[in-house]
């Protein structure tokens, strides 16, 4: 069984921050979220993995697009 997707509301209190950091974060840190119509859903364990591997460090350059 596949972990569920959760909200930009539950993930925002998993790590104590805001929204628009998340949505900063998936526009240029490329944080996992996947986009379901017009709202973007996440796994926990992805955006835990994403933080361990120092994803959200703001002296950190973004990952160069394509390069996945």
């Amino acid at each position: 069984m596949s972990e569920p997707l959760v909200s930009a509301d539950v993930i925002a209190e998993h790590p104590g921050v805001t929204k628009d950091s998340l949505y900063t974060w998936i526009a240029k840190k490329g944080m996992s979220a996947q986009r379901v119509g017009r709202l973007w859903k996440f796994r926990v364990t992805e955006v835990d993995d994403w933080v361990r591997s120092d994803g959200a460090d703001e002296t950190a350059k973004a990952p160069k697009r394509g390069m996945c």
